[in-house]
């Protein structure tokens, strides 16, 4: 097999993150536009849902008539990037108008859903081999971009809200051109000419799909709902400026754990650093109780650690799933466990959210230990196989 050029994987990482980096655009403002516009608090609640929302949608219509599958993977991600920069804009031109910028942030997200899925696609279709390795540094680059708004909001003094916006539509254009300078992989893909019902049903009736997906479901009920209390806990011991950095630095944290979880893939399998890191993941839930009350070397420690095993095994299930499902059908059968997957997130950040009004903040955080229970049970066929 030709060797990959040397520099597919940094153009890969490049236009995933800026990409992805629209999913932020807004979020990264919000103080300054509530400040201007009288918004409340729950302004960013409810457009953080709407993005949500809209990447449910996307990554459901993407997956049901198989558009990474029918067309160019890489022309797929260029039209959205394209799409989702004119989004951006349009949100920064009507933002005094909330009702019109939640329609703006819904159909950002519908075109998220032909950036980052199909990223992974395109990935797999250049690294056969070391597809783990090269998934974590792409879904790195994606935890990065998740980090970034809280960066972003360390910075707003020196940098007006409009320039962010415009800049990072500005970025998803370039991102969508890099990808497509990319090419053709070694190996041409496979395209299909219709729907694939029969692949699809494959997260329910291949038993290693199911195990993958399952996995990766049990693992998003934990990490967004986490990367949303991040600032709630933080702010039990900071405020200001150092809470944002803080933030970003324990969800940053996340990108090396998708890294380091992509070379020791090579050596152990996906499978098992996925349950590695389900399982210190599920132990930092379960120590909650005690350690928001320990010191605060150990409590800043805790939360690293939690931010870097929370997030370190993503990539690998998105590898799992690649390898197992049908081979003209990854790109719809990874649109639709994204789809899912999303959908089970923003379940989770509602009712956690509506809890921290009633329930302790750290025996709360106990809870988020049934997603990594989850993911543990349904990885057992494919760690048992080494996978």
């Amino acid at each position: 097999m030709r060797k990959v050029p040397f520099h597919v994987l940094p153009v890969l990482v490049l236009a995933q993150l800026a990409g992805t980096s629209l999913w932020f655009a807004v979020n990264a403002v919000m103080p300054d536009l509530q400040r201007e516009f009288g918004w409340p608090a729950t302004a960013v609640g409810s457009l953080t849902s709407a993005l949500q929302l809209g990447f449910i949608a996307g990554t459901l219509v993407f997956a049901l008539l198989a558009l990474a599958d029918r067309f160019r993977a890489t022309r797929v991600f260029l039209f959205c990037a394209l799409a989702g920069a004119a989004c951006t804009v349009g949100a920064w031109a009507m933002v005094a108008d909330f009702t019109a910028l939640l329609a703006w942030r819904f159909a950002t997200g519908f075109f998220l859903a032909g950036i980052y899925p199909v990223g992974m696609k395109i990935a797999s279709q250049w690294y056969r081999q070391g597809l783990g390795s090269a998934l974590g540094y792409l879904v790195g680059a994606l935890v990065l971009g998740s980090a970034s708004a809280h960066g972003l909001r360390a910075l707003a003094d020196a940098l007006p809200w409009p320039s962010i916006m415009l800049g990072v539509a500005a970025l998803a254009t370039l991102g969508g051109l890099l990808i497509l300078g990319l090419g053709e992989p070694p190996q041409a893909p496979v395209r299909v000419s219709s729907l694939q019902w029969p692949a699809l049903a494959t997260l329910w009736t291949d038993a290693r799909v199911r195990s993958s997906v399952l996995g990766y479901f049990g693992h998003m009920w934990e990490l967004y709902t986490l990367w949303v209390l991040v600032p709630v806990i933080l702010a039990t011991r900071l405020s200001g400026v150092a809470l944002s950095w803080m933030a970003f630095g324990v969800l940053g944290s996340g990108a090396v754990g998708c890294v380091l979880g992509g070379y020791a893939a090579r050596r152990w399998g996906s499978a098992r650093v996925a349950a590695a890191f389900l399982a210190v993941s599920g132990l930092c839930c379960l120590a909650a109780p005690l350690l928001m009350g320990a010191p605060d070397a150990v409590f800043y420690v805790w939360l690293v650690v939690w931010g870097i095993s929370v997030a370190g095994d993503s990539p690998q299930f998105s590898t799992l799933t690649a390898r197992n499902a049908p081979p003209q059908a990854v790109g719809s059968v990874l649109t639709l466990t994204n789809s899912i997957g999303f959908a089970i997130s923003t379940l989770s950040i509602l009712l956690f959210v509506a809890l921290t009004n009633w329930l302790p903040l750290g025996w709360l955080l106990t809870g988020l230990a049934l997603g990594p229970a989850l993911g543990l049970w349904a990885l057992r066929l494919l760690v048992r196989e080494r996978a």
